[in-house]
């Protein structure tokens, strides 16, 4: 790994060390102390920029998170790349710049949006025998603290490259991690998708969105694998039409027939923000049990179907 310049440069940094250190020393003469160089040296300056994990609701359904990098200089860096590495990802989660990079004034935050690549996805971890519930808990890996590759606009002739600790908080990486995980087991069994259409009751108070559910083959593997969809949960748009309850305990198993569930809603909010603002609105979260796994499958509406959907609750809330 190449060591790092910026403004000022890396191999700048030294020599600053050492003009304090030299300050440090002429001021002990001045004052009757030794000038010896026997009391402690200060310390070089640490590497001016931290990051941290974070994910924006709109970046749920994109599979992507955020690098938040902050410079703690007081001079302006300039941010070419950065690369997480994660034990829980099998590749590093990368931002790439424009070729000029991205500027990081002093004192200042930026946001890095980076996709997720495949999660490492441990055995999941067997029910306690004393618990008499479905809930599982995911095994993940323990070595999850992350580290941020840093490239920085070049100085002195060098093409600095830079490791830092990257904070993550909320657990971003470990909940993304989980959540692709039960993805990919619940992928082997079946596949989930929400047709784009959207029916629209006759007094427009109410509608339905189909759920359908495509097995997959029966192979040598997945022909006693199973899925339980223990419930289907609400969104920030979309309520369970009292009238028609949404199904529970829905078993799916691999070579099984292709279903379809429909599911009667009603808007769950009518404030002016609700569409205007929606982020996750049109994911539907499927509480979902599989490969000793328990969690939340989101399915994505699609852009055709999220925008029936938006004009359903929209019309749907003006008859109130």
């Amino acid at each position: 790994m190449g060591r790092l310049s910026s403004t000022p440069g890396r191999k700048a940094w030294p020599a600053m060390a050492a003009a304090g250190l030299l300050a440090a020393v002429s001021a002990c003469s001045a004052g009757g102390g030794s000038a010896t160089g026997t009391g402690p040296q200060e310390a070089a300056p640490a590497f001016p920029v931290t990051a941290e994990v974070n994910q924006n609701r709109d970046d749920y359904g994109r599979q992507r998170v955020s690098i938040q990098v902050s410079n703690t200089s007081g001079a302006v860096l300039t941010v070419l790349g950065a690369r997480l590495r994660s034990a829980l990802f099998a590749d590093g989660i990368s931002w790439q710049a424009s070729p000029d990079g991205i500027e990081l004034p002093p004192g200042q935050t930026k946001s890095l949006p980076a996709a997720l690549p495949a999660p490492v996805c441990a055995p999941a971890a067997r029910t306690h025998p004393a618990r008499t519930d479905a809930a599982r808990t995911d095994a993940v890996p323990t070595d999850a603290a992350p580290t941020l590759a840093l490239r920085m606009a070049p100085a002195l002739g060098t093409a600095p490259e830079e490791s830092v600790a990257a904070a993550d908080p909320y657990g971003v990486l470990a909940r993304n991690n989980a959540e692709l995980c039960l993805a990919q087991a619940a992928d082997l069994i079946a596949g989930f998708r929400l047709d784009p259409g959207l029916e629209v009751a006759a007094d427009g108070r109410t509608a339905v969105v189909r759920l359908l559910v495509t097995p997959r083959g029966a192979g040598a593997a997945a022909e006693a694998a199973a899925l339980t969809i223990g419930r289907i949960e609400g969104t920030t748009l979309l309520a369970e039409d009292p009238a028609v309850p949404w199904p529970r305990g829905v078993s799916v198993r691999a070579g099984g027939d292709v279903r379809e569930i429909r599911l009667g809603f009603r808007p769950a909010r009518c404030d002016p923000h609700a569409v205007a603002e929606d982020k996750v609105g049109t994911l539907l979260p499927l509480r979902v049990t599989v490969a000793g796994r328990d969690g939340v499958l989101k399915v994505d509406a699609g852009p055709q179907l999220r925008g029936q959907i938006y004009d359903f609750v929209t019309a749907a809330c003006a008859r109130q």
